[in-house]
């Protein structure tokens, strides 16, 4: 079905490969369009499979998952990146949020957890655990003084709230092109890289408060 959402599975290993199709075959919503190996493969393949959300995978031989994120924000690629790994340490994972991920979750997961987590970060949420949210406040020196736009910071309530660019447009009556200068605009005023980083900035800081609504 062409609504489904498309995956990309990277992982240095065959049989986790497989075991993660074998399982994502069997939802009704979700396909899995591709596999690669490291993080360069992981690139190559995304900008070749255009997928909706990558399973990745941290630690690979050669270049690993922090390169793949890195890679794929320098291409601009759309796709959501749904980190996968052993590690326990939540200070492990702080370097691929800052790279882009959307989120992450362990490998010994419940695989039905694992299914709702790809669809989550496909509806534009963020998945994290909040001892990796205060460390990647830690240190943040941003100025506290910034000024949004009324409309900018309507957008980026809006992004808090998992909305995509077509739902903000939709909810503002505006156009995807605006809504996207909006985003531009916001994340150079707080100088940060991208939606997710800008969610958990506005979230931490109280520029957009979720109380009571």
């Amino acid at each position: 079905m062409t609504d489904d959402i498309k995956v990309l599975i990277v992982d240095d290993h065959p049989v986790v490969r497989q075991g993660l199709r074998t399982f994502l075959d069997l939802q009704d919503d979700i396909t899995v369009i591709g596999e690669a190996f490291d993080g360069a493969s992981c690139v190559a393949e995304a900008e070749r499979l255009n997928p909706d959300v990558i399973l990745l995978d941290l630690r690979m031989p050669g270049t690993d998952g922090v390169f793949a994120l890195r890679g794929l924000r320098d291409r601009a690629n759309p796709a959501r990146v749904l980190v996968i790994t052993s590690f326990a340490d939540p200070s492990a994972i702080v370097p691929a949020v800052r790279a882009g991920a959307a989120g992450y979750v362990y490998k010994d997961v419940d695989p039905r957890a694992l299914a709702a987590a790809i669809r989550s970060v496909h509806a534009g949420h963020v998945l994290l655990h909040p001892d990796v949210a205060r460390l990647l406040a830690e240190g943040d020196s941003r100025p506290s003084d910034l000024k949004l736009t009324s409309r900018e910071s309507e957008v980026l309530e809006a992004v808090v709230r998992g909305l995509s660019n077509r739902e903000i447009a939709k909810k503002f009556d505006l156009s995807e092109k605006t809504v996207k200068s909006h985003m531009s605009a916001i994340l150079a005023k707080l100088g940060l890289q991208d939606r997710t980083q800008a969610a958990l900035y506005a979230v931490r800081t109280g520029l957009v408060s979720l109380a009571g609504k």
